[in-house]
């Protein structure tokens, strides 16, 4: 019993230690195909695409890529929302409807006046079609990294890797 009460302890300190690092390297080597890769899973294709379509793989990582950043935004979103933090004033003065009046959840959609719903599809249509085309693959939509442009490959690679990940996540949310 000591003996194990012992290997446990070890064990747990273990986990304490610091990592082993190697030698790092610095030129950037990275491929589209491996950003993203989370581990233990590596490149998750259940379907096999990439063998069979692998001119689609690009279109299907940009998708990927609007999809999070759109999902992103929507999660933070509903979880400002729902932590009752609304605007002051009104959404719609003509229906005399209060950033505060609209409920949360599913039902925050339905009290949202068509002509409100309108203007919210054209705004999608502008940003899918002028500012954020499908046919824009590499996902820089010339406004940088919070207004910056990444000039360290490493860092900019890492951050693509958060961003498609948070994206992924932000989508299994919404």
């Amino acid at each position: 019993m000591k003996l194990a009460v012992a290997a446990l302890l070890l064990g747990s300190a273990a986990a304490f230690a610091p990592a082993q690092t190697g030698k790092a390297s610095t030129a950037l080597k990275v491929s589209e195909l491996e950003l993203g890769v989370t581990e233990p899973l590596g490149v998750y294709d259940p379907l096999g695409w990439l063998e069979s379509e692998p001119e689609a793989f690009e279109r299907r990582r940009a998708v990927e890529r609007k999809h999070g950043r759109v999902a992103m935004a929507a999660i933070t979103g509903c979880i400002v929302h729902n932590n009752h933090i609304t605007f002051d004033g009104y959404l719609s003065p003509s229906a005399n409807l209060k950033f505060s009046d609209v409920p949360t959840g599913i039902d925050g959609i339905r009290a949202i006046p068509t002509a409100g719903l309108a203007q919210i599809l054209a705004f999608f249509a502008l940003v899918e079609l002028a500012w954020m085309p499908a046919s824009k693959y590499d996902g820089d939509y010339g406004v940088g990294y919070f207004g910056t442009d990444i000039k360290d490959p490493e860092e900019k690679a890492r951050k693509l890797n958060v961003e498609l990940n948070n994206g992924r996540a932000a989508q299994m949310g919404i």
